[in-house]
């Protein structure tokens, strides 16, 4: 006969196992890339993400004061679109988004052409003293716009520019400050000072191919200009998606080169571009709601140009 003893009530139960070391170790650093983060995030959300959003709930209220000067107190109200309309009713905001947009549909390829040119050269294997020549032509990016600016300003003024000197002797009358030659001479200042930035951001994704497909086309008979053409721009297309977005961001927030140009002359207005338009309402005109419709506006109209380019080109992509 078998018996069976119960289990006494004081008697130790088994102890879980403790999870070894170095799984501990592994859930402590799961949260040490977000301890290095963390003052990025913070800088980006205090600097970028709140003023955003500060920005477009400006655009949908309006401050409505009481008494005859406002003595009598304000309050923000609703608005809705209203903002919105009034700044679409400012014929020099709607001209400064034209102007700037033929700015770019010209401005950008000639400078992105630039760029991949010198950069194609460059990367070259018959090209001599590169590191020295990329330097010189990356150093005009390291100038402060409004220094450039004022630099060129001075190289744009009759009477002191050797520009229009030399042109006036070989009769030839240059007037690259008046109504339409302005922008045009606006876009050379931002071609000398970016040309250098975004050719080196083009060498940056030449020097990511491998020189085994150099070797190959060379063996199958591929000249310069071939090689360039089948071997080196299809590679280097992510870099040039990227700064020809890049640059049409830039385009719209055109601001400080013709606002140091207003010094030398009256052919630029205070909404000669969309930015100093939103400038000229928040400052001059005291009407920071306007002011931040039509910062929303730009910052929309910089979305949907950059996303419908990415758009044509990845559907293109697919289209292969």
């Amino acid at each position: 006969m078998t018996t069976t003893t119960a289990p006494r009530s004081d008697q130790a139960r088994p102890e879980r196992p403790s999870k070894p070391p170095t799984e501990r170790r592994f859930k402590a650093n799961a949260f040490t890339p977000w301890g290095f983060l963390a003052p990025f995030l913070g800088l980006f959300l205090l600097c970028f993400v709140l003023p955003i959003l500060y920005a477009v709930h400006q655009s949908f209220v309006q401050v409505q004061r009481h008494g005859l000067f406002g003595e009598l107190g304000r309050e923000s109200i609703f608005a809705g679109f209203g903002n919105y309309v009034r700044a679409l009713e400012q014929g020099a905001f709607v001209d400064s988004i034209g102007r700037v947009l033929l700015f770019g549909v010209i401005q950008v390829p000639v400078m992105l052409g630039f760029a991949l040119v010198l950069a194609l050269l460059l990367e070259s294997a018959s090209a001599k003293w590169p590191g020295f020549f990329r330097a010189m032509y990356f150093m005009p990016y390291g100038v402060p716009g409004v220094v450039a600016t004022l630099l060129w300003g001075f190289l744009y003024v009759p009477g002191l520019s050797p520009i229009v000197d030399v042109a006036g002797l070989v009769g030839i009358e240059l007037d690259l400050l008046g109504d339409g030659t302005v922008l045009w001479s606006i876009a050379n200042i931002i071609t000398w000072l970016f040309i250098g930035y975004n050719m080196l951001i083009l060498i940056a994704q030449l020097k990511t191919i491998p020189g085994e497909l150099y070797e190959s086309a060379r063996i199958d008979g591929a000249g310069p200009f071939q090689l360039a053409w089948h071997v080196q721009l299809p590679l280097i297309r992510p870099a040039l998606v990227l700064t020809t977005i890049f640059s049409i961001i830039g385009t719209l927030q055109l601001f400080a080169e013709p606002q140091i140009l207003t010094s030398f002359t009256s052919t630029i207005d205070s909404a000669y571009t969309p930015n100093m338009a939103a400038y000229n309402s928040a400052f001059t005109d005291n009407d920071y709601n306007v002011a931040a419709a039509q910062s929303v506006i730009v910052a929309l109209t910089a979305f949907v140009l950059s996303f419908g380019f990415l758009w044509s080109v990845n559907r293109k992509d697919r289209q292969r």
